[in-house]
């Protein structure tokens, strides 16, 4: 099948896809129950090319030639059509996404791969009763997806392995960094790491150990510098001479000795919460969000750059 993608859903999501699709030069089609989203999106999407192009982060194309690539469709079934691969980023809600999936199994050809970007819901859920259920499984951004390459690929108990073969194949070719899990689990690879991290950052602060702020710092200005460019195992394996085995050998005893404390939780919704919110918004007032999150992707395509840049480089 030619490189087309149906990207089902118009919203943030959705528009992130579309142009990680499209910059890899996949011909793209938006639908949305919603009629006028897809439009809307396009809008949004062709100021974004222009942050991205002026970055050098669009493979060399200009932001019209990526633009050119994507359209709306009118109808679930002309997205669908000569699709490659099917991305649905519908709301979170197992409810809404049945009967959606109904139709995208009944309207997509066989050998088309069905993808849901939800960050929370195993596919199994929601696909156990398809006739084509063996095509489908999760694909689950960080958004957004043309600045974060990491997305993980979960399989349902019948997802099949030539699925998730072509899917890690699709994601790669597009510049994604794919996490094959061989199983599906609650809070597949990403949230379970990242809850790990905002649990304890809840608890120090409802406990008054540190700030917002001082927690911020740590992971900006400590620990993010270097899982920038690699993984905690292999921060582990570089920070002792005889490597991996040797830092557990030395250090495991703190963390175990850390670990009974770190079991309860703080509800993130009761009184840290106002802590969190009161300390977030005196450093950035609520009307300069939207400012803010421009910032923070063009840090991002700046830091992607100098990644980039860098592995040339120093290799990677």
């Amino acid at each position: 099948m030619a490189d087309k993608v149906a990207i089902v859903g118009a919203g943030l999501i959705g528009r992130a896809w579309s142009i990680a699709f499209a910059r890899a030069g996949w011909e793209v089609r938006l639908w949305d129950p919603v009629a006028a989203a897809p439009g809307a999106a396009l809008r949004a999407i062709e100021a974004l090319l222009a942050d991205l192009a002026a970055q050098d982060m669009l493979h060399g194309a200009s932001a019209a030639a990526v633009r050119a690539r994507m359209a709306p469709a009118a109808t679930l079934a002309e997205a669908l059509a000569g699709a490659a691969w099917a991305q649905e980023s519908a709301p979170e809600d197992v409810e809404v996404k049945r009967p959606l999936w109904r139709e995208l199994d009944r309207l997509a050809a066989p050998e088309t791969i069905l993808a849901s970007s939800t960050s929370a819901i195993v596919p199994s859920t929601f696909t156990e009763d398809l006739p084509g259920r063996h095509r489908c499984l999760t694909c689950h951004p960080i958004n957004p997806p043309y600045l974060v390459p990491a997305a993980e690929l979960v399989p349902s108990p019948w997802t099949s392995a030539e699925t998730m073969a072509r899917a890690e194949q699709v994601m790669r070719g597009i510049g994604q960094a794919p996490i094959v899990m061989a199983r599906e689990l609650d809070g597949f690879v990403m949230n379970r790491m990242q809850g790990a991290l905002l649990e304890e950052a809840f608890r120090l602060v409802a406990d008054g150990y540190c700030t917002v702020e001082d927690v911020d710092t740590g992971i900006r200005d400590g620990l993010a510098l270097r899982w920038a460019f690699m993984g905690p195992f292999e921060t582990i394996d570089l920070n002792a001479p005889g490597g991996v085995r040797d830092y557990c050998a030395r250090y495991q005893q703190i963390y175990a000795r850390l670990f009974p404390s770190m079991q309860r939780r703080v509800d993130w919704s009761g009184e840290v919460a106002a802590t969190v919110e009161t300390q977030r918004r005196e450093r950035l007032p609520a009307h300069k969000l939207a400012e803010r999150q421009r910032w923070r992707d063009r840090r991002l395509m700046a830091l992607l750059r100098h990644k980039r840049d860098a592995a040339s480089e120093l290799g990677s």
